[in-house]
């Protein structure tokens, strides 16, 4: 399997902030406003992904030494093939989806930033910023933790395979 390109995620996003930018033209004024509570939920997720990331590293690294025959000093249980598979899709879904939320609150932030004179628009355009912050940690979060499922000097597959 092959790492997830950045140039797949810019044009997700891309695209998102594209229609959400001319849905909001003809919807905009029948929203609510846009609430604050996405941002900690992606950056719990952010958070999540890193600190898994970061295990699993140390863990693979773990479990390559065993297979050369080299003595465990770290204690660490090795990382089991299928949970390091689990654990790829799961960074390559949240890839995706955090590239999606950051092109749709790219799009809010595009159409309102003619507006920041009203009370509502300018709450939105900062709650929309926010967002596509703690959209683009959380992808961020996720692309290490998918170079975490990577076998050092195993080419790009989590099973140490090469690349198809």
């Amino acid at each position: 399997m092959r790492p997830t390109r950045v140039s797949t995620l810019a044009a997700i996003v891309v695209l998102a902030a594209a229609l959400t930018w001319g849905l909001l033209k003809a919807v905009y004024n029948s929203l609510p406003p846009l609430p604050w509570t996405g941002v900690p939920a992606l950056l719990v997720v952010a958070v999540f992904e890193a600190g898994a990331g970061r295990d699993l590293r140390r863990r693979i690294a773990s479990r390559r030494s065993a297979m050369s025959g080299a003595p465990r000093a770290d204690g660490l249980k090795p990382a089991d093939p299928l949970v390091v598979s689990r654990m790829l899709v799961l960074a390559r879904a949240t890839a995706l989806a955090g590239a999606l939320v950051a092109g749709l609150a790219l799009g809010f932030v595009g159409y309102l930033s003619g507006m920041l004179n009203d009370s509502i628009p300018s709450h939105d355009v900062i709650n929309a910023a926010l967002t596509c912050a703690a959209a683009v940690v959380m992808t961020g979060a996720a692309l290490y933790l998918e170079f975490c499922c990577r076998v050092p000097g195993g080419g790009g597959d989590p099973k140490g395979g090469e690349d198809h």
